[in-house]
């Protein structure tokens, strides 16, 4: 597997690589209705895609890393540098969003592109790694768990105040 930063053109995100991602998103309607990110997750656009991309990225020390395997998108993660609150006084960076095609679940491209971005972070000197898991998605609490990431709390997510369990791992 490979990672890839988005890295917008001259302000923009690529088309060509928009479109792959918004497909990639498309397949992942269950979990799209569980977050309501989207207002119909059975039809997801392009340009639903960008706007929510070009959001992630207005985040200060916010990437967008694109997992391929054989050339194919297979994945992508959205990570911060650290907590977008800088009253949170949490030291560590956070997993935004790890999203993997649903055509190619239980393949092994989830635990591959986690570590990988878990790697990342451990060689840039960084010592755990936060994430949110939404209440409703017992599924990803259970792969974040098997990934040795323990809660630490209840909170409400930043962006639409859903009640969700935040969690770490340590990286030593």
């Amino acid at each position: 597997m490979i990672l890839q930063p988005l890295v917008p053109v001259d302000g923009a995100l690529p088309g060509p690589v928009l479109t792959e991602i918004a497909a990639l998103y498309a397949t992942n309607h269950t979990f799209f209705e569980l977050s309501g990110d989207f207002p119909d997750p059975n039809r997801i656009t392009v340009e639903q895609v960008a706007a929510s991309l070009a959001d992630e990225l207005a985040l200060d020390g916010a990437e967008i890393l694109l997992a391929r395997s054989a050339g194919r998108l297979v994945g992508l993660a959205v990570t911060l540098a650290r907590h977008p609150d800088p009253a949170s006084g949490d030291p560590d960076p956070w997993i935004g969003l790890l999203l993997i095609d649903a055509t190619a679940h239980r393949e092994g491209y989830g635990r591959a592109l986690a570590t990988l971005v878990e790697d990342r972070f451990r060689a840039a000197g960084r010592t755990g790694v936060r994430l949110a898991v939404l209440d409703d998605n017992s599924t990803g609490l259970a792969f974040w768990q098997s990934m040795g990431y323990s809660p630490l709390r209840r909170s409400k997510d930043r962006e639409r105040g859903r009640d969700c369990t935040v969690l770490r791992k340590p990286l030593t």
